[in-house]
């Protein structure tokens, strides 16, 4: 953990306020460059990632240099918001669960709560009553992603358990109940693999074909998908326990497992042969890893608990052995990443995603780090208007 807190304040050292590229190049990052927008400019689905770094890190350190980062991108996704710019997909959870609810329950920032809230509302408005699912991609009259979900959509789903909290209102809970049961009936298969995306009459509800944007084949099981699935299934159970997601998670964490080289690093793809020399996705293990504590912090004490977290800390070691950044001109954390391999995007080079994950894997083992969804709610609004200085740390405050 020194390691990593050490190499990314180097890299924010580097970076400034600009917002990295979703990957590094050559395991570097360089600020973002999206055409039409100024360099570095928060855009994309991956910029809570980097935020929610400066957060994690600000929160296992004391570090000031991380508040005072996080503090501004925050802000930066509240103008993003209100801009509506590049909203049109279903990540606003991985935006707004690491900037503006990580800000509010860290520090109580003045407006996180309202602006996370009206994230929540625009994720809601992706939901299709018609198919029950909330659309991945586009815009709702997007010929082309109409009534597509992805399997990446429960990672989001936090996000509007947190707003039934908050708001004290049920709709938010019952949109993601909805989603998660159809995901799990459609995008889960009996032998515990996953669909990467499935299609969906929207007005029938009819499930239609599945089919996939950046794994192997459309019935293959691509790696990142399944640690999102293992992941999403147990964050949702917190929420949701009645629907036995925990059971799920089990059934998904087993296929993984199961599929993994003897060196425990995932190829991109579970269906592969693990001896094709196809590139490895370390981020699909850091996200797994999380999902294995988070699954095993939820199971009763015995056999079945230990199992899973000790795979969470199989997987941890594997990572800090083989993929851990260690070399002072590596921008990221974590080596070994895969973005999109069918493309050619980002092979073999660090994501935000990964570095993320992995310090938050990082942080659960060593410190039983919880996810902010799910902690209780912080005092707010007139305590912390009363006494500033208990409720918000110098380092967060305006």
């Amino acid at each position: 953990m020194d390691l990593a807190l050490q190499q990314l304040a180097a890299t924010l050292r580097r970076l400034g306020q600009h917002f990295p590229a979703d990957t590094s190049e050559q395991q570097h990052y360089l600020p973002r460059q999206v055409e039409g927008t100024a360099l570095g400019a928060n855009v994309g689905w991956t910029t809570g990632f980097w935020t929610g770094l400066m957060w994690l890190a600000y929160e296992l350190s004391g570090q000031p240099q991380f508040a005072q980062a996080a503090r501004a991108q925050t802000a930066s996704f509240a103008h993003r918001l209100q801009a509506g710019r590049d909203l049109d997909h279903h990540d606003l959870g991985f935006l707004y669960l690491l900037s503006h609810v990580a800000a509010d329950q860290l520090c109580a920032l003045p407006g996180a709560r309202s602006t996370a809230l009206a994230a929540a509302d625009r994720l809601l408005g992706r939901f299709l009553p018609g198919a029950g699912v909330i659309q991945a991609w586009g815009r709702l009259d997007d010929p082309h992603e109409h009534g597509r979900t992805i399997i990446d959509c429960l990672m989001n789903l936090p996000l509007l358990h947190w707003a039934a909290r908050v708001s004290g209102e049920r709709r938010y809970t019952e949109v993601a109940r909805i989603h998660t049961l159809r995901t799990r009936e459609h995008l889960v298969r009996t032998d515990g693999a996953t669909y990467h995306t499935y299609f969906f009459d929207t007005l029938r509800g009819t499930p239609l074909r599945p089919s996939t944007h950046q794994g192997w084949s459309d019935d293959s099981c691509w790696a990142r998908g399944q640690a999102w699935a293992l992941y999403g299934f147990a964050l949702n159970h917190r929420h949701l326990p009645d629907l036995d997601l925990l059971d799920t998670a089990c059934h998904i964490a087993d296929y993984f497992l199961a599929r993994l080289p003897p060196d425990r690093i995932a190829l991109w793809d579970l269906s592969l042969p693990v001896d094709s020399n196809e590139p490895r996705d370390s981020s699909a293990c850091a996200i797994a890893a999380c999902g294995l504590f988070d699954l095993a912090a939820q199971l009763p004490a015995g056999p079945r608990q230990q199992h899973y977290r000790q795979a969470a800390i199989d997987l941890l070691g594997a990572l800090q052995k083989l993929c851990a950044a260690r070399m002072p001109q590596a921008g990221g954390l974590l080596l070994h990443g895969t973005y999109h391999r069918q493309i050619g995007l980002g092979v073999d080079e660090c994501t935000l995603w990964g570095d993320y994950y992995y310090l938050e894997a990082l942080a659960r083992w060593q410190h039983g780090w919880q996810s902010y969804d799910s902690r209780p709610l912080r005092a707010h609004a007139s305590a912390a208007a009363q006494s500033p200085q208990q409720t918000v740390p110098a380092a967060c405050a305006s």
